[in-house]
């Protein structure tokens, strides 16, 4: 899918984005842009900022200089909970999940809907289901995520996304410990988020993956933005 920078309202919009650590320069003027409905592939070798630019999207880091846009908006993001208010979705490599607890416990974690000051697992149980439908997966509510396999979490992360009706969902090296099989049916989903509106950043270091599933790619290296294109150029 192409998209015209002169015509196309940007979803997000991260400017001039500035980052040190003790010794380190880990980002520099580095701007991101992603429009709805686009899969924007993020790549750079180990190094290159792309955690460091991920984690001040997500709150998890605030940025020394620049600043993020969504919808032409400057939401005050200064933590996870701020970002994810904001419509940011973060699924890190490392899944946000509480494995003793169930698929629902966790999708509805901090968020539970309640009737008469309880939780009402009956109508939490039924929205599972509705995500899950919209994601083609099946998967039992009431399973401790700890059972489930590593593709299965992943898409309990996917749901959760959707759940809190995220506009931006980053993927972390989402295909790392995946099958093909499974590899295949993410990409279902990612396609499924992308008609939808959904904008993604997709993390990887497969180039082949990206000429399957993204719209265009940005380029990071030691902290500097070096270019952003379609993917077909």
């Amino acid at each position: 899918m192409d998209f015209d920078i002169n015509t196309t309202t940007p979803l997000l919009q991260m400017e001039v984005i500035g980052k040190s650590f003790p010794g380190v320069l880990a980002l520099q003027d580095v701007g991101l842009t992603l429009y709805k409905g686009q899969v924007l592939a993020l790549v750079g070798e180990n190094g290159a900022g792309k955690s460091t630019l991920i984690k001040v999207l997500g709150g998890v880091y605030r940025p020394d200089t620049g600043s993020v846009l969504i919808n032409g908006n400057n939401p005050y993001i200064h933590s996870p909970a701020s970002a994810q208010q904001a419509g940011v979705s973060i699924i890190y490599q490392e899944f946000n999940l509480v494995g003793e607890l169930t698929v629902r416990e966790n999708i509805f974690l901090g968020r539970e809907k309640l009737r008469c000051g309880f939780i009402d697992i009956g109508r939490e149980h039924k929205r599972c289901l509705e995500l899950f439908k919209m994601l083609g997966i099946s998967i039992d509510p009431e399973t401790r995520c700890s059972e489930l396999t590593v593709a299965q979490q992943q898409s309990v992360e996917i749901a959760k996304a959707l759940e809190v009706d995220a506009q931006i969902i980053v993927m972390d090296e989402p295909t790392a410990a995946l099958t093909t099989q499974e590899v295949d049916h993410l990409y279902k989903i990612i396609n499924d988020l992308r008609a939808r509106g959904v904008g993604i950043i997709y993390i990887s270091h497969r180039l082949e993956e990206i000429f399957e599933i993204a719209d265009r790619v940005m380029v990071l290296r030691d902290g500097k933005h070096v270019d952003t294109c379609n993917v077909k150029e």
